[in-house]
């Protein structure tokens, strides 16, 4: 396949980007960018894609998510997120398998929809009698067209014993680990053009023990996988982290094994300047949520600082309990947006906010070789944002047009180089459908 006539931002290491150019595929690979027009590569079956008033991008990877949310939409819509989570806890805890399935089908296809190639979903809820939830995501993934980073959540730390869940909803801490474990040798996939692989995922600092924590860690470790976790999103989080440990969440992190090149930490909404400098020593990751940072009311995150103290920063759509719109690309604005009411009119470029979007998360997700940008020898993640509609006209700058202006219909989404998204209509299934089942999941719920 080659894509031409087409701007390009290729978001590589020197921000190269092209006012015309083409991309040539071969398979799942891209094996050329540049310039003018494109040239013939002799295939037999060669495919041209006529670009003209698009812009090319690589695909959107969404860092943080809780797709079994999308069957939760709507809840406790005025609340912070302790509020929030006590009042949908009793709900997620009847979810089963296929109400997740139907959910997670949904999410993705709203993401799909927006330009996301890569999913990292934080799975965290295990009800008794709830099936396969893990299997249940893993089959959405595949379904709609999307890679999928399944983090593997747990909550071991209940009510008795000082933790925010319910104690139905939390798991035995050998009965998490071992589903951990279970889940990297069935599904992780360690090869370069992987579908799929499995992440690490203690909940957070007031759902989990000390002791899911620290084994959650030796185990990523030992089996060579990421590790994810909630940290420092609200105010409440750093005092009760102070008051419980007298420490910081991130020192609490750090006195744990919890900071490194292998983990990447979702909001860091309130790092204070110590914390700042941990992560961007170690090499910790931050998945930056700004909508439902916004929509909790918890706070917006220091971007700027994150980035100069080196600092992986990509984006995150976060549950659509807590982003109900549920896409990616409108996430670009909204980080641009508050870093700028935060810290300044140059607090965040909208090339850097593309950049977060896209080879932040691949950084975070430890995919930066193969995923996050458009360069020969990558994988074809790539998404055409089509920009010549009366929404962006007169906008001479396609990427900014395409973060600041009105979202732009996604012309092509392309995963390993196969259509998820073509001509903006889903490729291989149906919005109607999904919306029936997430009617039906949502219907047996209430």
């Amino acid at each position: 396949m080659i894509i031409e006539n087409v701007a390009i931002c290729t978001v590589d290491s020197a921000g190269t980007e092209y006012a015309n150019g083409y991309v040539v595929l071969d398979g799942e690979w891209i094996t050329a960018v540049g310039a003018g027009p494109a040239p013939s590569t002799g295939a037999p079956q060669e495919h041209r894609v006529d670009g003209s008033g698009c812009l090319v991008t690589p695909g959107l990877i969404n860092t943080h998510h809780h797709l079994y949310q999308w069957a939760t939409r709507g809840h406790a819509v005025d609340a912070g997120l302790f509020d929030w989570l006590t009042a949908l806890y009793p709900v997620w805890s009847r979810f089963d398998a296929e109400i997740t399935h139907a959910a997670a089908s949904a999410g993705l296809a709203r993401l799909a929809l927006t330009g996301t190639s890569t999913v990292a979903d934080h799975h965290y809820i295990f009800p008794h009698g709830g099936g396969d939830q893990v299997g249940a995501v893993l089959a959405a993934a595949e379904r709609i067209g999307t890679r999928c980073h399944l983090v593997r959540g747990s909550m071991d730390r209940g009510a008795r014993e000082g933790g925010l869940p319910p104690d139905e909803l939390v798991e035995d801490t050998e009965e998490a680990l071992s589903g951990t474990e279970a889940a990297i040798e069935v599904h992780h996939d360690p090869a370069p053009n992987a579908r799929v692989r499995i992440a690490v995922g203690p909940c957070s600092p007031f759902s989990v023990t000390e002791r899911l924590m620290r084994g959650a860690a030796e185990l990523a470790r030992r089996k060579e996988v990421r590790l994810h976790t909630h940290l420092a999103e609200t105010a409440e989080e750093d005092r009760r982290c102070r008051a419980e440990f007298g420490l910081t969440p991130a020192q609490y992190a750090e006195r744990l094994g919890w900071l490194g090149a292998d983990v990447w930490l979702a909001h860091t909404v309130h790092p204070d300047p110590e914390a700042i400098g941990l992560f961007g020593a170690t090499g910790s990751g931050s998945a930056h949520c700004p909508s439902s940072n916004g929509r909790l009311g918890s706070g917006i995150a220091p971007v700027r600082a994150l980035l100069d103290a080196g600092v992986p920063v990509g984006l995150g759509v976060d549950g659509a309990a807590s982003n109900e719109a549920g896409g990616l690309a409108e996430e670009m604005r909204a980080a641009l947006v508050q870093a700028r009411q935060r810290d300044g009119t140059g607090a965040l470029t909208v090339r850097e906010a593309l950049r977060m979007a896209t080879m932040g998360g691949a950084r975070c997700l430890g995919r930066d070789r193969e995923l996050g940008s458009i360069e020969a020898g990558k994988l074809a993640d790539i998404a055409v944002w089509r920009l010549d509609g009366f929404e962006h006209a007169g906008i001479a700058d396609p990427v900014a047009a395409l973060v600041l202006g009105a979202p732009a219909p996604l012309e092509l989404l392309l995963v390993g180089g196969k259509p998820v998204v073509s001509h903006g209509e889903p490729h291989g299934w149906s919005p109607r459908e999904l919306a029936a089942e997430l009617r039906a999941a949502t219907g047996r719920l209430a």
